[in-house]
């Protein structure tokens, strides 16, 4: 049996605004994610998906619940120490690059090791290897506006890889592209996710993309099930 990274439990989400009646976004959901997985999570706009991403990132904080990495209950950490476990185990890639428009792309991807205090060279050197390894080698100086929409997301797939996360998420990682260029990006992420041996978890509205990974999950009223995979 494959080892558990993260595992959610009870998780719930509820947001309250003044003079408004609570919204619930999750309701106890249970998930494992284990250290090998590749998982799909679709589901209806607005029906949470980018939210519990985002606990399972440790972006946002669950109203109830708790959320284990490797045993470890992750929202007792404080604030610095949740940021350096972000930083170090875990991986995003969202629809949007994020990518940060006054450096380079070479900067962009080293920019998660100098935080986490590494040294200028070291950062260098292992960025340049990542933008290699997506095919950017020709765009290491090369800044974001000078970039192509499917170049701009190889970048951010390269920093997400900086500091070797165990656990990579994606939200709707080619839902700016075209879809010969999202096929790409996608069979990109697989390679690198089986040669990195880390767990992914995609948020995505794809059905057709969905039906390649091996676990699908959906999220409907704030709940989740799991998605029998079709048979061949």
């Amino acid at each position: 049996m494959s080892e558990v990274l993260l595992s959610a439990r009870d998780v719930s989400k509820i947001y309250r605004r003044k003079g408004e009646p609570p919204v619930t976004v999750l309701k106890r959901v249970d998930l494992d994610i284990n250290v090998d997985d590749r998982i799909a999570i679709l589901g209806k706009s607005g029906a949470g998906k980018s939210t519990l991403l985002h606990i399972l990132g440790t972006l946002e904080a669950p109203s109830h619940g708790v959320v284990r990495f490797r045993e470890k209950d992750i929202f007792n950490l404080n604030e610095n120490e949740l940021a350096r476990f972000r930083n170090r185990e875990i991986g995003f890639v969202f629809q949007f690059h994020y990518l940060m428009l006054e450096f380079t792309a070479l900067e962009n991807v080293m920019m998660p090791s100098l935080l986490a205090g590494e040294s200028q060279s070291k950062a260098r050197g292992l960025a340049a290897n990542l933008l290699k390894r997506v095919g950017l080698s020709e765009r290491f100086h090369h800044k974001p506006s000078q970039l192509s929409g499917g170049e701009q997301q190889r970048v951010a797939i390269a920093r997400a890889l900086m500091m070797r996360p165990k656990l990579l998420l994606t939200d709707e990682m080619t839902g700016n592209l075209d879809s010969v260029t999202g096929r790409q990006i996608f069979e990109l992420i697989r390679s690198l996710q089986e040669e990195h041996g880390i767990a992914l978890v995609s948020v995505t509205h794809d059905e057709v993309l969905a039906a390649s990974f091996p676990r699908i999950l959906r999220l409907d009223q704030g709940e989740v099930f799991t998605q029998p995979k079709p048979l061949n």
